[in-house]
């Protein structure tokens, strides 16, 4: 099911900004496919609808620690400036993310209940092509239980 919330210009954005919004549940994204054009700036809203901490990671090859899932080999937001938002208001990106050894590119994390995050930044062409979304909470456990996802970026 390819569902996703475009906006021709989203609230504080540049006219053309795709406004999407991802909910994260127990074990799933919703929409579970997101396609976006490369060149355009992105304002990406995450909300945490569910009762556990979730998080999100776009990437390429799967990598495991210990036999379980950790994240991706190849890193989606790699050389891509980020910018984010809570409340409408600027914040460090560095408060959405999760220090862990074994984590493997940018996350955001959101606990149960915490107030939606946009980040927002713009898609290098060198980034088209398909990626994959996943939440790797509980030791990878999100992860099997079904909460991944595709993120596609049409040229």
């Amino acid at each position: 099911m390819l569902g996703l919330l475009l906006g021709a210009c989203a609230p504080g954005g540049q006219p053309g900004a795709q406004a999407i919004t991802i909910v994260m549940d127990e074990y799933r994204f919703e929409p579970n496919t997101v396609q976006v054009k490369a060149g355009q700036e992105v304002r990406l809203t995450l909300a945490n609808k569910g009762k556990e901490p979730h998080e999100l990671m776009i990437g390429r090859t799967l990598v495991t620690h210990e036999g379980r899932p950790a994240g991706f080999a190849q890193d989606f937001f790699e050389g891509i400036s980020v910018k984010a938002e809570r409340g409408g208001k600027p914040i460090d990106v560095k408060e959405l993310m999760e220090e862990e050894e074994e984590a493997h590119g940018f996350m955001v994390v959101l606990e149960p209940g915490e107030e939606p995050v946009t980040i927002i930044f713009t898609i290098p062409s060198n980034k088209v092509g398909e990626w994959e979304m996943g939440c790797f909470e509980s030791d990878g456990s999100h992860w099997q239980l079904g909460m991944q996802g595709k993120w596609i970026v049409q040229p």
